[in-house]
């Protein structure tokens, strides 16, 4: 029978079970390889160690705020911290700067974008989303306004009622200043447009009340106070470019029917009456043009209609508008757009009316101020950022947009970019399409590009207090574009 073991101090109890065992040095052969159980339970210690060191990595990771309890001190994570519902895509490298065209001084101030028409991009900003003066660009969106709410088969119309008192008759204008006095087989610059010599022949046919000795000019259409913004220049006027905005005038008020640029008068309904008092003449009718008196009113619809004659549908009158850059017409159609949304044709309803159709198109038209219908005013502002998204819209054709496209100038080919894009800028020849702009010290250019590597690419370019020199730099500029395609940096 043995012997119970002498009871332990329990400082020598505590010592002997905190001993450590003494290692066999094995040659060769790991620290675990003596004994299999010390083996298995260091391997598992070891895993242990890994699964919670993971665990509390997995639980900062998702925000839990506390790793495994016993483990190590918690954490909360910060809830003011902002975490993004969606990573940013990545973008490409690109390597092909056009800085230092966009740094020549012919530019002024200069401000501009390009996009990928493909993707919607943003390649190229200067100051893209500032809002400036954009000159005749502006007549692009007044296109697609009109073309958006008037349609492309819409007519305006010039009739002539009977009068109210014997001997007079109503000359009424619908807002059409391409009617013509020239006679038939002649052309003024808006070809294909109506006469006032059909007019006149209907009157004679239609006319039984003797004489015409008085002759009612109705320009109620809109407002006849409100023809001439204050922040045009008169020169615009005196040079020839614009003529005052009233809803009866005959061949947009021009001293030569055939000019594009022609001297204007400061009585535009006035004219209109004279011209009709000869055509009257001219077909017959009973009047004395020399003796006839004029007098401003509104006719009574319900009197006689006597003759009427249709413009142009407007799919006709926005290529003539965008191929010359014709300002009257351009204002008119932005009287007639706001007339027929309700908005009563004044000029301080046309920022409403055009910005409103347009964003019909769904480009944001955050920023967009638009003055007048010409782009004559500097008080327009739209950045070119929102100007190059729109010309993929005008690219792709969609929603009658095709008829301004189709409208537009190509480079070293037509309209106003037809001698332009010479010399080392030739290699864009009939790549950019587009509508300029010059007004008030702004040069400008907005379109698209189908560029050296395929890639479709739109833009707005504009040269702020600048000279005719910027046109040539913004070629060259648009051109540096071609010429990058997608692999155009905005450094």
């Amino acid at each position: 029978m043995s012997q119970p073991a002498a009871p332990q101090s329990r400082r020598a109890n505590r010592d002997s079970k905190n001993a450590k065992p003494v290692k066999e040095a094995t040659p060769g052969v790991g620290p675990f390889a003596k004994h299999p159980r010390a083996w298995i339970a260091g391997a598992i210690g070891a895993a242990f160690l890994l699964l919670g060191t993971g665990a509390v990595f997995a639980g900062a990771a998702v925000g839990s705020g506390a790793g495994p309890a016993g483990l190590g001190p918690s954490s909360t994570a910060d809830a003011a911290r902002s975490v993004p519902v969606e990573m940013p895509a990545a973008s490409r490298l690109r390597t092909c700067s056009v800085a230092s065209l966009a740094a020549d001084p012919r530019l002024g101030t200069f401000t501009g974008a390009v996009v990928n028409a493909s993707t919607g991009e943003l390649l190229f900003d200067r100051s893209a989303t500032t809002g400036v003066s954009q000159g005749a660009i502006e007549q692009v969106l007044t296109a697609a306004a009109a073309l958006n709410i008037l349609g492309p088969d819409y007519t305006l119309n010039t009739r002539v009622y009977e009068g109210s008192t014997p001997g007079s008759i109503v000359l009424v204008g619908g807002g059409d200043s391409t009617i013509s006095r020239l006679g038939p087989g002649q052309e003024s610059v808006y070809a294909g447009a109506p006469k006032l010599s059909s007019l006149a022949a209907d009157v004679k046919k239609n006319h039984s009340g003797g004489p015409i000795t008085t002759i009612v000019l109705d320009a109620t259409i809109w407002s006849t106070g409100d023809k001439w913004d204050a922040t045009w220049p008169r020169s615009e006027q005196t040079g020839g470019n614009l003529s005052e905005v009233t809803g009866l005038q005959v061949d947009g008020d021009r001293d030569e029917p055939t000019a594009q640029t022609s001297g204007r008068s400061t009585d535009p309904v006035a004219r209109a009456g004279e011209w009709f008092a000869e055509a009257l003449a001219d077909a017959g009718v009973d009047i004395d043009p020399d003796a006839v008196t004029f007098s401003l009113g509104a006719a009574v619809t319900s009197k006689p209609l006597l003759a009427q004659t249709s413009s142009q549908p407007v799919s006709v009158l926005i290529n003539q508008m965008l191929v010359a850059g014709d300002a009257t017409l351009a204002e008119t159609l932005a009287r007639v757009l706001s007339k027929s949304m309700g908005l009563g044709g004044s000029a301080s309803s046309i920022n409403q009316a055009i910005t409103s159709a347009i964003a019909l198109y769904e480009v944001p038209t955050t920023g967009v101020v638009v003055h007048d219908g010409s782009g004559t005013s500097g008080a327009n502002a739209v950045p070119p950022a929102f100007m190059a998204k729109f010309m993929v819209k005008v690219s792709q054709g969609a929603s009658n947009l095709n008829i301004i496209y189709d409208s537009l100038a190509v480079a070293g080919t037509s309209g106003t970019l037809a001698k332009r894009f010479s010399g080392d800028n030739a290699v864009a020849k009939g790549a950019v399409v587009g509508k300029t702009g010059a007004s008030g010290g702004v040069y400008s250019l907005a379109g698209t590009i189908a560029a050296a590597d395929g890639t479709p690419l739109a833009f707005a370019f504009y040269a702020s207090g600048a000279k005719d020199t910027a046109r040539a730099a913004i070629d060259t500029l648009a051109t540096g574009a071609y010429s990058c395609g997608d692999n155009l940096s905005n450094n």
